[in-house]
């Protein structure tokens, strides 16, 4: 795999400019640009390329996935995920450029390993380097815990680990929808800050923990 990492389509080659020639066109564009610029004086806001959209809305955590394919263990970083519900569904955006996806799709199982920011620079070691060639658990200290219910492994240096299965694929989104089935914490850890990536290389971690549970009850799960 080639270091895309993070459970991310390898972009296409970035388009070449070309000098903006005179006509219909050309003054039609420049009236789009000068628009653009009055509009963001008025607004006090900028443009943004709409490529560079997907930066505002950061989508979850980043996690670690296992899998293993009946002969060894493998695990990438994906940094696109979701949950569905209130229970323990969730997705993740992964395709055939990673190389855990061929045993993902195969076995329909995997791990859903959650790291903490004092495991960043490991998340980023394993997310730019592909299991074809590299065994990842050894290369960057990772410890194997056999899981309840699948082949893949727990990993010991994360918060949580779950335990999935796979039960959809939309192929045309490279979405993999889980089914938790099994969960696990370390309750003592005293690290519990995760790690959320931005999307241009860098990364923000979580903060200041705001409480309105009272104020959203009906819309909570009953507990």
């Amino acid at each position: 795999m080639a270091p895309v990492g993070f459970g991310r389509k390898p972009n296409a080659s970035s388009p070449k400019w070309e000098p903006l020639k005179s006509g219909p066109v050309a003054f039609a564009t420049l009236r789009i640009l000068l628009e653009s610029v009055r509009r963001g004086r008025e607004t006090g806001m900028e443009d943004l390329p709409t490529d560079k959209a997907f930066t505002l809305i950061e989508p979850g955590p980043v996690v670690l996935v296992t899998t293993n394919d009946g002969h060894k263990d493998n695990v990438m970083t994906i940094s696109w995920t979701m949950v569905l519900d209130f229970t323990a569904k969730f997705a993740i955006t992964t395709g055939a450029w990673n190389h855990s996806y061929a045993a993902l799709t195969r076995t329909k199982e995997c791990v859903i390993a959650i790291p903490t920011v004092d495991l960043l620079d490991i998340v980023v070691g394993v997310g730019t380097c592909s299991g074809n060639d590299t065994d990842k658990f050894a290369t960057f200290g990772l410890t194997r815990v056999k899981a309840n219910y699948v082949r893949a492994p727990l990993i010991a240096e994360c918060l949580a680990n779950i335990e999935c299965r796979v039960v959809d694929i939309v192929g045309r989104h490279g979405i993999v929808v889980l089914q938790g089935i099994s969960a696990h914490i370390d309750g003592a850890r005293q690290e519990k800050r995760l790690i959320h990536a931005i999307g241009d290389g860098t990364f923000v971690e979580d903060g200041r923990r705001f409480d309105r549970r009272a104020a959203m009850q009906s819309k909570l799960p009953s507990v």
